[in-house]
Protein backbone atom coordinates (compact mmCIF):
# COMPACT_ATOMS: atom_id res chain seq x y z
CA UNK A 1 0.00 0.00 0.00
CA UNK A 2 1.38 3.12 -1.01
CA UNK A 3 2.60 5.49 1.89
CA UNK A 4 1.03 8.97 2.26
CA UNK A 5 3.75 11.60 3.06
CA UNK A 6 2.73 13.89 5.84
CA UNK A 7 3.01 17.19 5.47
CA UNK A 8 6.14 19.18 5.93
CA UNK A 9 6.29 21.03 9.58
CA UNK A 10 7.43 24.76 8.72
CA UNK A 11 7.98 26.08 5.53
CA UNK A 12 11.42 27.87 4.87
CA UNK A 13 12.18 31.19 5.94
CA UNK A 14 15.45 33.32 6.62
CA UNK A 15 18.44 31.76 8.97
CA UNK A 16 18.89 34.11 10.63
CA UNK A 17 19.71 34.45 14.82
CA UNK A 18 16.24 35.44 16.84
CA UNK A 19 17.54 38.77 18.04
CA UNK A 20 18.74 39.37 14.25
CA UNK A 21 15.44 39.19 13.54
CA UNK A 22 14.00 40.76 15.93
CA UNK A 23 15.64 43.88 15.68
CA UNK A 24 14.82 43.98 12.09
CA UNK A 25 11.03 43.42 12.29
CA UNK A 26 10.69 46.23 14.87
CA UNK A 27 13.21 48.54 12.88
CA UNK A 28 11.97 47.90 9.38
CA UNK A 29 9.35 45.25 9.59
CA UNK A 30 7.81 46.57 6.39
CA UNK A 31 10.57 46.23 4.18
CA UNK A 32 11.85 42.95 5.15
CA UNK A 33 8.81 41.18 5.17
CA UNK A 34 8.08 42.19 1.59
CA UNK A 35 11.62 41.11 1.17
CA UNK A 36 11.11 37.55 2.52
CA UNK A 37 7.71 37.17 0.71
CA UNK A 38 9.28 38.07 -2.79
CA UNK A 39 12.08 35.26 -1.94
CA UNK A 40 10.09 32.54 0.07
CA UNK A 41 6.63 32.85 -1.35
CA UNK A 42 3.38 33.24 0.39
CA UNK A 43 3.98 31.09 3.80
CA UNK A 44 7.50 31.71 5.55
CA UNK A 45 9.09 31.00 8.88
CA UNK A 46 11.19 33.17 11.26
CA UNK A 47 12.54 33.02 14.56
CA UNK A 48 12.48 35.95 16.88
CA UNK A 49 13.21 36.72 20.43
CA UNK A 50 12.01 34.80 23.34
CA UNK A 51 12.14 31.64 21.74
CA UNK A 52 8.76 32.16 19.34
CA UNK A 53 8.76 30.78 15.55
CA UNK A 54 6.58 32.89 14.06
CA UNK A 55 4.71 31.74 10.70
CA UNK A 56 3.69 34.36 8.66
CA UNK A 57 0.69 34.31 6.02
CA UNK A 58 -0.32 36.76 3.42
CA UNK A 59 -2.86 34.71 1.67
CA UNK A 60 -7.17 35.38 2.32
CA UNK A 61 -7.71 31.77 2.01
CA UNK A 62 -4.73 30.79 4.99
CA UNK A 63 -5.80 33.70 6.39
CA UNK A 64 -9.46 32.87 7.02
CA UNK A 65 -8.52 29.47 7.61
CA UNK A 66 -6.82 30.93 10.87
CA UNK A 67 -9.92 33.32 12.16
CA UNK A 68 -12.03 30.50 11.63
CA UNK A 69 -9.85 27.69 14.18
CA UNK A 70 -11.13 26.58 17.17
CA UNK A 71 -10.11 29.76 19.70
CA UNK A 72 -8.72 26.66 22.06
CA UNK A 73 -6.49 25.64 19.45
CA UNK A 74 -5.34 29.31 17.98
CA UNK A 75 -5.01 31.49 21.18
CA UNK A 76 -4.85 35.20 20.34
CA UNK A 77 -4.08 36.38 24.01
CA UNK A 78 -0.69 33.83 23.76
CA UNK A 79 0.38 35.46 20.71
CA UNK A 80 -0.29 39.03 21.29
CA UNK A 81 2.25 38.37 24.32
CA UNK A 82 4.82 40.91 23.93
CA UNK A 83 1.90 43.26 24.88
CA UNK A 84 1.55 41.86 28.54
CA UNK A 85 3.96 43.81 30.54
CA UNK A 86 2.35 46.57 29.65
CA UNK A 87 -1.51 45.60 29.12
CA UNK A 88 -1.50 43.04 32.13
CA UNK A 89 -2.62 39.47 32.41
CA UNK A 90 -6.15 40.22 32.41
CA UNK A 91 -6.65 42.19 28.92
CA UNK A 92 -8.89 41.36 26.30
CA UNK A 93 -6.35 40.86 23.73
CA UNK A 94 -3.78 38.88 26.35
CA UNK A 95 -6.60 36.21 27.98
CA UNK A 96 -7.92 33.05 26.09
CA UNK A 97 -10.70 31.06 26.30
CA UNK A 98 -12.99 31.47 29.39
CA UNK A 99 -11.12 34.23 30.94
CA UNK A 100 -10.98 36.20 27.36
CA UNK A 101 -14.87 35.38 27.05
CA UNK A 102 -15.97 36.83 30.28
CA UNK A 103 -14.72 39.79 29.89
CA UNK A 104 -15.47 40.18 26.09
CA UNK A 105 -19.19 39.93 27.73
CA UNK A 106 -18.45 42.36 29.92
CA UNK A 107 -16.97 44.90 27.61
CA UNK A 108 -19.41 44.55 24.85
CA UNK A 109 -22.32 46.46 25.74
CA UNK A 110 -20.50 49.74 25.81
CA UNK A 111 -19.54 49.36 22.13
CA UNK A 112 -22.84 48.13 20.45
CA UNK A 113 -24.64 50.11 18.36
CA UNK A 114 -26.62 51.84 20.98
CA UNK A 115 -23.43 52.68 23.36
CA UNK A 116 -21.82 54.42 19.88
CA UNK A 117 -24.80 56.39 19.55
CA UNK A 118 -24.20 57.79 22.47
CA UNK A 119 -20.96 58.92 22.28
CA UNK A 120 -21.27 60.67 18.77
CA UNK A 121 -22.08 63.98 19.93
CA UNK A 122 -19.33 63.91 22.77
CA UNK A 123 -16.60 62.78 20.10
CA UNK A 124 -17.53 65.56 17.56
CA UNK A 125 -17.57 68.16 20.59
CA UNK A 126 -14.05 67.04 21.45
CA UNK A 127 -13.21 66.67 17.30
CA UNK A 128 -13.90 70.01 16.91
CA UNK A 129 -12.55 71.72 19.85
CA UNK A 130 -9.33 69.75 17.83
CA UNK A 131 -9.24 71.57 14.63
CA UNK A 132 -10.62 74.50 15.17
CA UNK A 133 -7.27 74.83 17.35
CA UNK A 134 -4.99 74.25 13.58
CA UNK A 135 -2.01 76.78 12.78
CA UNK A 136 -3.78 77.79 9.68
CA UNK A 137 -1.15 78.67 6.65
CA UNK A 138 1.36 77.20 8.07
CA UNK A 139 2.88 73.47 7.63
CA UNK A 140 2.51 71.37 10.69
CA UNK A 141 2.32 67.62 11.73
CA UNK A 142 -0.80 66.44 11.97
CA UNK A 143 -0.41 63.19 13.51
CA UNK A 144 0.52 64.61 17.03
CA UNK A 145 -2.88 66.22 17.24
CA UNK A 146 -4.54 63.10 16.27
CA UNK A 147 -2.91 61.70 19.23
CA UNK A 148 -4.15 64.19 21.40
CA UNK A 149 -8.05 64.45 19.93
CA UNK A 150 -8.25 60.62 19.97
CA UNK A 151 -6.22 60.40 23.49
CA UNK A 152 -9.01 62.84 24.66
CA UNK A 153 -12.30 60.99 23.88
CA UNK A 154 -10.69 57.73 24.99
CA UNK A 155 -10.37 59.52 28.65
CA UNK A 156 -13.73 61.06 28.56
CA UNK A 157 -15.79 58.00 27.05
CA UNK A 158 -13.86 55.09 28.70
CA UNK A 159 -13.18 56.28 31.76
CA UNK A 160 -15.94 59.50 31.97
CA UNK A 161 -12.66 61.47 33.49
CA UNK A 162 -13.84 65.31 33.21
CA UNK A 163 -11.06 68.41 33.49
CA UNK A 164 -8.64 68.34 37.19
CA UNK A 165 -5.49 67.43 38.14
CA UNK A 166 -5.80 64.14 37.86
CA UNK A 167 -6.44 64.53 34.23
CA UNK A 168 -3.93 66.80 33.91
CA UNK A 169 -1.56 64.36 34.97
CA UNK A 170 -2.37 61.45 33.19
CA UNK A 171 -2.49 63.21 29.66
CA UNK A 172 1.42 63.36 29.09
CA UNK A 173 1.81 60.54 30.99
CA UNK A 174 0.00 57.91 28.72
CA UNK A 175 1.58 60.26 25.61
CA UNK A 176 5.16 58.93 26.94
CA UNK A 177 3.88 54.97 26.94
CA UNK A 178 3.14 55.21 23.77
CA UNK A 179 5.84 57.78 22.58
CA UNK A 180 8.87 55.37 22.40
CA UNK A 181 11.04 53.68 19.64
CA UNK A 182 10.72 50.12 18.62
CA UNK A 183 13.73 48.93 20.39
CA UNK A 184 12.06 50.24 23.71
CA UNK A 185 9.48 47.63 23.43
CA UNK A 186 12.22 45.11 23.88
CA UNK A 187 12.29 46.28 27.13
CA UNK A 188 8.98 45.01 28.15
CA UNK A 189 10.06 41.31 26.91
CA UNK A 190 13.21 41.32 29.28
CA UNK A 191 12.65 42.44 32.84
CA UNK A 192 16.33 42.98 33.39
CA UNK A 193 16.41 46.40 30.77
CA UNK A 194 14.37 47.70 32.90
CA UNK A 195 17.04 49.23 35.02
CA UNK A 196 18.77 50.66 32.46
CA UNK A 197 18.32 54.21 30.92
CA UNK A 198 15.25 54.62 28.26
CA UNK A 199 13.56 51.23 29.45
CA UNK A 200 13.67 52.12 32.95
CA UNK A 201 12.21 55.13 32.34
CA UNK A 202 9.27 53.83 30.05
CA UNK A 203 8.55 51.26 33.03
CA UNK A 204 8.95 53.90 35.95
CA UNK A 205 5.73 56.30 33.56
CA UNK A 206 4.12 52.87 33.39
CA UNK A 207 3.71 52.73 37.06
CA UNK A 208 2.55 56.38 37.36
CA UNK A 209 0.11 56.13 35.06
CA UNK A 210 -0.93 52.86 37.46
CA UNK A 211 -0.93 54.90 40.46
CA UNK A 212 -3.67 57.28 38.83
CA UNK A 213 -5.46 55.28 36.96
CA UNK A 214 -6.34 53.35 40.01
CA UNK A 215 -7.03 56.09 42.19
CA UNK A 216 -9.99 56.80 39.40
CA UNK A 217 -11.26 53.46 40.04
CA UNK A 218 -10.78 53.69 43.57
CA UNK A 219 -13.34 57.11 43.36
CA UNK A 220 -15.79 55.71 40.88
CA UNK A 221 -16.78 52.89 43.22
CA UNK A 222 -18.02 55.09 46.11
CA UNK A 223 -19.68 57.14 43.56
CA UNK A 224 -23.79 57.22 44.04
CA UNK A 225 -25.09 57.55 40.42
CA UNK A 226 -22.65 54.97 39.04
CA UNK A 227 -25.86 53.37 37.12
CA UNK A 228 -26.45 56.52 35.68
CA UNK A 229 -23.14 57.27 34.06
CA UNK A 230 -22.33 56.34 30.11
CA UNK A 231 -18.91 55.88 30.45
CA UNK A 232 -16.97 52.13 30.23
CA UNK A 233 -15.23 52.30 33.45
CA UNK A 234 -18.76 52.92 34.62
CA UNK A 235 -20.47 50.32 32.78
CA UNK A 236 -18.08 47.81 33.93
CA UNK A 237 -18.39 48.58 37.47
CA UNK A 238 -22.04 48.68 37.08
CA UNK A 239 -22.08 45.39 35.53
CA UNK A 240 -19.68 43.25 37.41
CA UNK A 241 -19.59 44.89 40.92
CA UNK A 242 -17.17 43.36 42.99
CA UNK A 243 -16.89 40.59 40.57
CA UNK A 244 -14.02 42.30 38.85
CA UNK A 245 -11.07 43.24 40.94
CA UNK A 246 -9.37 46.60 40.74
CA UNK A 247 -6.02 44.87 38.72
CA UNK A 248 -8.50 43.99 36.05
CA UNK A 249 -10.63 47.15 35.73
CA UNK A 250 -6.75 48.70 35.66
CA UNK A 251 -5.58 46.17 32.41
CA UNK A 252 -9.14 46.34 30.56
CA UNK A 253 -9.12 50.48 30.94
CA UNK A 254 -4.93 50.23 29.92
CA UNK A 255 -5.83 47.97 26.61
CA UNK A 256 -8.69 50.55 25.85
CA UNK A 257 -6.67 53.79 25.82
CA UNK A 258 -3.73 52.62 24.65
CA UNK A 259 -4.65 50.01 21.60
CA UNK A 260 -7.90 52.59 21.11
CA UNK A 261 -6.37 56.12 21.19
CA UNK A 262 -2.69 55.48 19.17
CA UNK A 263 -4.31 53.12 15.95
CA UNK A 264 -7.04 55.30 15.35
CA UNK A 265 -4.85 58.68 15.55
CA UNK A 266 -1.99 56.97 13.51
CA UNK A 267 -5.11 55.83 10.87
CA UNK A 268 -6.04 59.47 11.04
CA UNK A 269 -2.74 60.89 10.57
CA UNK A 270 -2.37 58.59 7.47
CA UNK A 271 -5.96 59.80 5.93
CA UNK A 272 -4.85 63.43 6.07
CA UNK A 273 -1.58 62.54 4.43
CA UNK A 274 -3.59 60.57 1.50
CA UNK A 275 -6.37 63.47 1.27
CA UNK A 276 -3.78 66.39 0.84
CA UNK A 277 -2.41 64.65 -2.20
CA UNK A 278 -5.19 63.63 -3.56
CA UNK A 279 -7.26 67.14 -4.38
CA UNK A 280 -9.81 64.49 -6.33
CA UNK A 281 -10.91 62.78 -3.36
CA UNK A 282 -10.79 65.39 -1.18
CA UNK A 283 -13.34 67.67 -2.85
CA UNK A 284 -15.52 64.47 -2.48
CA UNK A 285 -14.79 64.05 1.17
CA UNK A 286 -15.21 67.45 2.28
CA UNK A 287 -18.54 67.11 0.10
CA UNK A 288 -19.71 64.11 2.00
CA UNK A 289 -18.62 66.23 5.20
CA UNK A 290 -21.02 68.84 4.65
CA UNK A 291 -23.95 66.06 3.49
CA UNK A 292 -23.31 64.54 6.43
CA UNK A 293 -22.53 61.61 4.19
CA UNK A 294 -20.52 59.60 6.93
CA UNK A 295 -20.25 56.64 4.77
CA UNK A 296 -18.05 57.77 2.36
CA UNK A 297 -16.11 59.50 5.42
CA UNK A 298 -15.62 56.24 6.99
CA UNK A 299 -14.59 54.56 3.63
CA UNK A 300 -11.53 57.26 3.94
CA UNK A 301 -10.66 55.98 6.76
CA UNK A 302 -10.94 52.41 5.84
CA UNK A 303 -9.29 53.13 3.00
CA UNK A 304 -6.39 54.52 4.90
CA UNK A 305 -5.80 51.38 6.76
CA UNK A 306 -5.46 49.75 3.79
CA UNK A 307 -3.16 51.50 2.00
CA UNK A 308 -0.92 52.47 5.51
CA UNK A 309 -1.59 49.62 7.86
CA UNK A 310 -1.29 50.56 11.42
CA UNK A 311 -0.41 47.30 12.80
CA UNK A 312 1.96 45.09 10.55
CA UNK A 313 0.39 41.74 11.71
CA UNK A 314 -2.54 39.97 13.73
CA UNK A 315 -1.09 36.36 15.61
CA UNK A 316 -2.28 33.46 17.28
CA UNK A 317 -0.54 30.99 19.11
CA UNK A 318 -1.36 27.01 18.50
CA UNK A 319 -1.65 25.13 21.20
CA UNK A 320 -1.51 21.69 19.49
CA UNK A 321 0.06 20.59 16.12
CA UNK A 322 -2.37 22.05 13.38
CA UNK A 323 -2.13 22.05 9.74
CA UNK A 324 -2.30 25.53 8.51
CA UNK A 325 -1.65 26.81 4.81
CA UNK A 326 -0.48 23.33 4.13
CA UNK A 327 2.06 22.67 6.66
CA UNK A 328 1.30 20.64 9.71
CA UNK A 329 2.94 23.22 12.37
CA UNK A 330 4.12 22.00 15.83
CA UNK A 331 2.15 23.12 19.01
CA UNK A 332 3.64 26.72 20.42
CA UNK A 333 4.05 27.92 16.80
CA UNK A 334 2.54 31.69 16.20
CA UNK A 335 0.60 31.93 12.99
CA UNK A 336 1.11 35.62 11.77
CA UNK A 337 -1.94 36.90 9.22
CA UNK A 338 0.13 40.15 7.60
CA UNK A 339 -1.81 42.89 7.88
CA UNK A 340 0.58 45.16 5.22
CA UNK A 341 1.42 41.80 2.45
CA UNK A 342 -2.58 41.01 2.05
CA UNK A 343 -3.80 44.82 2.03
CA UNK A 344 -0.83 45.67 -0.62
CA UNK A 345 -1.24 42.45 -2.59
CA UNK A 346 -2.18 43.48 -6.54
CA UNK A 347 -4.28 39.83 -6.55
CA UNK A 348 -6.01 41.33 -3.81
CA UNK A 349 -6.61 44.68 -4.10
CA UNK A 350 -6.48 46.07 -7.71
CA UNK A 351 -4.53 48.86 -8.15
CA UNK A 352 -3.19 48.56 -4.35
CA UNK A 353 -0.84 51.45 -4.31
CA UNK A 354 -3.91 54.06 -5.19
CA UNK A 355 -5.91 55.50 -2.63
CA UNK A 356 -9.31 55.06 -3.76
CA UNK A 357 -12.32 55.04 -0.69
CA UNK A 358 -14.82 54.13 -3.56
CA UNK A 359 -13.88 50.55 -2.44
CA UNK A 360 -15.51 50.38 0.64
CA UNK A 361 -18.92 51.83 -0.31
CA UNK A 362 -21.97 49.74 -0.23
CA UNK A 363 -19.84 46.56 -0.23
CA UNK A 364 -17.91 44.79 2.31
CA UNK A 365 -14.47 43.46 1.50
CA UNK A 366 -13.85 39.90 1.47
CA UNK A 367 -13.12 38.09 4.49
CA UNK A 368 -9.13 37.41 4.92
CA UNK A 369 -8.80 40.79 2.70
CA UNK A 370 -8.82 43.82 4.92
CA UNK A 371 -8.03 43.01 8.56
CA UNK A 372 -6.94 45.90 10.78
CA UNK A 373 -9.16 44.83 13.25
CA UNK A 374 -8.02 41.17 13.02
CA UNK A 375 -11.25 38.85 12.51
CA UNK A 376 -12.58 35.85 13.33
CA UNK A 377 -14.46 35.69 17.23
CA UNK A 378 -11.31 38.07 18.20
CA UNK A 379 -11.84 40.82 15.92
CA UNK A 380 -11.47 44.01 17.97
CA UNK A 381 -14.80 45.02 20.09
CA UNK A 382 -13.23 48.71 19.16
CA UNK A 383 -14.12 48.51 15.73
CA UNK A 384 -17.26 50.49 15.67
CA UNK A 385 -15.60 52.95 17.90
CA UNK A 386 -12.69 53.75 16.33
CA UNK A 387 -14.41 54.18 12.91
CA UNK A 388 -16.95 56.14 14.63
CA UNK A 389 -14.02 57.88 16.47
CA UNK A 390 -12.03 58.71 12.80
CA UNK A 391 -15.51 59.99 10.90
CA UNK A 392 -16.34 62.37 13.85
CA UNK A 393 -12.79 64.16 13.68
CA UNK A 394 -12.88 63.89 9.64
CA UNK A 395 -16.03 65.86 9.53
CA UNK A 396 -15.40 68.33 11.85
CA UNK A 397 -11.87 69.06 9.88
CA UNK A 398 -13.12 68.98 6.40
CA UNK A 399 -15.94 71.10 6.59
CA UNK A 400 -13.58 73.91 7.64
CA UNK A 401 -10.33 73.36 5.71
CA UNK A 402 -8.64 72.79 2.03
CA UNK A 403 -5.77 70.85 3.02
CA UNK A 404 -2.91 70.45 0.97
CA UNK A 405 0.95 68.56 1.52
CA UNK A 406 3.86 70.44 2.74
CA UNK A 407 5.87 68.17 -0.03
CA UNK A 408 4.68 66.47 -2.62
CA UNK A 409 6.50 63.32 -2.19
CA UNK A 410 4.89 60.83 0.19
CA UNK A 411 5.96 60.22 3.27
CA UNK A 412 8.10 57.41 4.35
CA UNK A 413 7.23 54.53 6.89
CA UNK A 414 8.68 54.97 10.41
CA UNK A 415 8.18 52.18 13.19
CA UNK A 416 7.01 53.42 16.62
CA UNK A 417 6.44 51.14 19.55
CA UNK A 418 4.29 48.32 17.62
CA UNK A 419 2.56 50.81 15.39
CA UNK A 420 3.82 52.10 11.65
CA UNK A 421 3.65 56.34 11.79
CA UNK A 422 4.33 59.20 8.93
CA UNK A 423 8.09 59.56 9.29
CA UNK A 424 7.59 63.46 9.76
CA UNK A 425 4.61 63.42 11.41
CA UNK A 426 1.76 63.86 8.25
CA UNK A 427 3.08 67.51 7.86
CA UNK A 428 -0.03 69.33 6.01
CA UNK A 429 -0.90 72.77 5.33
CA UNK A 430 -4.59 74.08 6.71
CA UNK A 431 -6.42 77.03 5.14
CA UNK A 432 -9.99 77.65 5.66
CA UNK A 433 -12.27 76.06 3.20
CA UNK A 434 -12.93 77.71 -0.01
CA UNK A 435 -16.55 77.93 -1.14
Amino acid sequence: MAMVEAPPALPPGPNLPPLVTTVLFMTARRRVLTRWRVRYGDVFTSRVAGGRTVVTLCQPVHIRQVFAGAPTVFHAGEGNGVLAPVMGRHSLLITDEDEHLRARKLLMPAFNGAALRGYRDLMSELAAGCVDSWPVGTPFPVHPRMNAVTLEIILRVVFGMSDGPRLAKLRPRLGRVTDIGPLTVLGWSYPKLRNFGPFRRNWENLRAVDRVLYAEITDRRAVGDLSERGDVLSRLLTAAGDEMTDLELRDHMVTLLLAGHETTATALAWSFHELARRPDILRKAQQAADDGDDGYLEAVAKEAMRRRPVIQNVARKLTEPTEVAGYLLPAGTVVAPSISLVHRDAAVHADPRDFRPERFIGKQPESGTWIPFGGGVRRCIGAGFSLQEATAVLREALTRYDIRPEHERPEAVKPRNITLVPAEGGRIVATPRRR
